[in-house]
């Protein structure tokens, strides 16, 4: 057991930091909010620091959770950032979504200080960050993956390296690629069930039995039939992401015509006024073009 930081408790990062601090890690939690990391403190122990540097201060491992680029480097750097209160031969593990572009910026600024950084973006939703069973994909060296991962187990259904730095976010990409043709497909499913006067319900009980069976489908068909989407993974959230996906498909000369496709989509959905609705709001757009 160590002395951990964890900066960022949104959605994610506040399960997250909860699940080290009841592995009997000593945690100390940054929060741009001060109540959300008081209310932290409150409920699982542990203490709060004012700025990253403060957190960041003995710590073995630093982790972040934040929203994007951006939020990242303000954690990291600066008289306040979380690499002027670390030391030497500590490790950084970044949970955030953001590009591999800024991931491998920072691992060089981390590795000029003595600090080893590890790119691990997660999937799983905040259930998985509840539950402590999300899906953790690395990017970093070895050595530094191999002291990170049985600490990120507190939280991990798996984690894997991928490779070097930037390995993590580009798998990162692969997973929000895939989901949104998922989500789509699995709207478009709905429907035409719809259209057609089926019963949803069973239509999904016996298809998700089946090839066309996901995760998406088990977990988000009641939701959508129900036309319930104050909750789970934002539509603003998921055009971040596949935004960058799209602009490093650009670079590396990949081409991805349905993803690009439905981030159109969720671009529609962010007019209808659904820019924090759960990125299965796809078929409230189909049903309001009818």
């Amino acid at each position: 057991m160590a002395k951990m930081a964890f900066l960022g408790l949104g959605v994610m990062g506040y399960p997250m930091a909860g699940h080290l601090q009841a592995a009997g890690h000593d945690v100390t939690v940054y929060n741009r909010s001060k109540g959300k990391a008081e209310k932290w403190v409150a409920q699982y122990g542990g203490q709060a620091a004012p700025t990253p540097a403060e957190a960041a201060a003995d710590a073995a491992i630093v982790f972040a959770c934040v929203g994007n680029d951006d939020d990242l480097r303000s954690v990291c750097l600066g008289d306040d950032g979380a690499f002027a209160g670390m030391g030497a031969d500590t490790i950084f593990v970044d949970h955030t979504t953001v590009s591999a572009a800024v991931t491998r910026e920072l691992f060089q600024v981390a590795a000029d200080a003595g600090i080893s950084f590890v790119d691990a973006p997660v999937s799983g939703g905040q259930a998985g960050a509840e539950n402590g069973v999300l899906s953790v994909m690395c990017g970093g060296t070895q050595d530094s993956y191999d002291a990170a991962e049985p600490v990120i187990a507190a939280y991990a259904r798996i984690c894997r390296r991928i490779g070097d730095s930037g390995a993590g976010q580009m798998t990162k990409m692969c997973n929000q690629i895939a989901i949104a043709g998922l989500v789509q497909g699995l709207s478009e499913a709905l429907h035409f069930a719809q259209k057609a006067g089926l019963d949803g319900r069973a239509v999904v009980e016996v298809i998700s039995q089946g090839a066309a069976g996901s995760w998406q489908m088990s977990n988000r068909y009641e939701t959508m039939l129900d036309d319930h989407f104050d909750h789970g993974f934002a539509v603003d959230w998921m055009r971040k992401d596949l935004g960058i996906c799209l602009r490093t498909a650009d670079e590396n000369g990949a081409s991805l015509p349905v993803t690009a496709l439905v981030d159109q989509f969720y671009k529609d959905v962010q007019k209808l006024g659904g820019g924090r609705w759960d990125t299965s709001s796809l078929l409230r757009r189909l049903q309001d073009i009818g």
